[in-house]
């Protein structure tokens, strides 16, 4: 399998809203109701809000590729981008969305080794995310890369408040030659 990855301009705006409903509709749409995903996905994944999200200079957004297909991407916060106030020496993985076909094949652990790459490169010490209470799975997934539970946040979910977990690792220390 060969991974690439590419990161998003403006021009990638219609494939970014494809995969970012796709996948987060497919994550999340059971546990949910249709009018809450539907409100969700039209606030959170217009072509407006998306466009603002591509062009703020503190945010990144990266595809993953396996074998040339379009597998899901990343995106990253850092400064005032982040979605809470953690400081400039932190940088907010925001998503990780991967689509269904994609699950299970290391594509996850990719991205968030790309996200602390990132941070390396921006001299960040820690990064951070928050994750659905009820996503175990993920949560998991995040325990195992080293990453501990440090908070809570609300997220909305239409009119429901939904808690998400406040998850950080703090990097490894880089020397500068």
């Amino acid at each position: 399998m060969t991974i690439t990855t590419k990161r998003c301009t403006v021009e990638d705006l219609g494939l970014l809203q494809e995969i970012s409903i796709e996948t987060f509709n497919s994550t999340f749409n059971n546990q949910n109701s249709p009018e809450n995903m539907k409100a969700y996905l039209k606030k959170a994944f217009n072509l407006q809000q998306l466009q603002t999200e591509l062009s703020n200079i503190s945010s990144e957004f990266y595809f993953i590729y396996s074998n040339e297909e379009i597998a899901g991407y990343l995106k990253v916060n850092t400064n005032n981008a982040q979605s809470e106030m953690m400081g400039n020496d932190s940088l907010e993985i925001e998503r990780i969305y991967i689509k269904n076909n994609f699950q299970k094949s290391g594509l996850g652990k990719y991205l968030l080794n790309k996200a602390m790459e990132i941070a390396i490169e921006h001299s960040k010490k820690k990064i951070w995310l928050g994750v659905w209470e009820k996503n175990e799975n993920a949560i998991a997934f995040y325990e195992k890369m080293g990453f501990v539970k440090t908070g809570l946040h609300s997220f909305y979910m239409g009119d429901e408040k939904q808690t998400d977990f406040i998850m950080a690792k703090t990097l490894p220390a880089v020397t500068k030659r």
